[in-house]
């Protein structure tokens, strides 16, 4: 589904984000990467969105090179790829339901579309009975449930979860990755950042390790690639 061919980022400030990267990232698989801060995770995150270019190589995902998309075909891409963040990025003037809506709404969803599939998402997600609180009316786990909600209503073929636990308490982040893992058993590719040992534990799936740029193991491979 993705794939990383000899990718390398430097920054004008001659900084080396990533280096020489090459994986795939094959459909239907949960991946966790992993890697301290400043290792080069995010980056990686923001070239496969399309927010960064590779400075050298290509990214492609099925058979789309990413940053050769023309920007009426790279917002046609994003829609395929939901994202979760760590500080949940919900609107704090609407409802569960409105948030989750919107993301329909931008994806150009008809209002029938929009009103048979928001109830479904939020029901997946175990918040059906929240629909109409707003933001600050929730917990944080009930936040980021929301923001999975929106990330998952469109149907994309991947979702990208950048540190969807790093603001949330061990209960609260055992059963985020649970759902991860439920909609990841429907279907969908997901790939996780995260500094947290026991969420790559609990997971139990592929782990990528990236350090100082580079891909340092994939347990997948069982061995170190530098």
């Amino acid at each position: 589904m993705l794939t990383f061919k000899n990718v390398t980022k430097l920054y004008h400030t001659g900084d080396t984000a990533i280096k020489e990267v090459n994986m795939v990232i094959k459909p239907k698989e949960f991946v966790s990467i992993v890697g301290h801060s400043g290792a080069g995770k995010t980056t990686l995150l923001k070239l496969i969105l399309g927010e960064e270019t590779p400075t050298e190589g290509e990214i492609t995902f099925e058979d789309m090179n990413i940053h050769k998309l023309k920007r009426k075909n790279i917002n046609q891409y994003r829609r395929r790829v939901g994202t979760i963040f760590q500080d949940f990025r919900l609107l704090p003037d609407k409802t569960a339901y409105e948030n989750v809506a919107f993301a329909m709404e931008a994806a150009g969803r008809t209002d029938k579309e929009i009103e048979e599939d928001v109830p479904h998402a939020l029901e997946l997600v175990g918040l059906k009975h929240k629909s109409h609180n707003f933001p600050h009316e929730l917990s944080g786990g009930e936040k980021q449930r929301v923001a999975i909600a929106r990330a998952i209503v469109n149907q994309p073929d991947m979702i990208i979860a950048d540190e969807p636990t790093g603001n949330l308490d061990p209960v609260n982040t055992y059963e985020i990755i649970q759902l991860l893992k439920k909609i990841n058993d429907l279907g969908t590719t997901i790939l996780l950042t995260t500094h947290n040992v026991g969420v790559v534990d609990h997971v139990g799936k592929r782990v990528i390790t990236v350090k100082d740029g580079k891909l340092a193991l994939d347990s997948v491979e069982g061995k170190y690639i530098l």
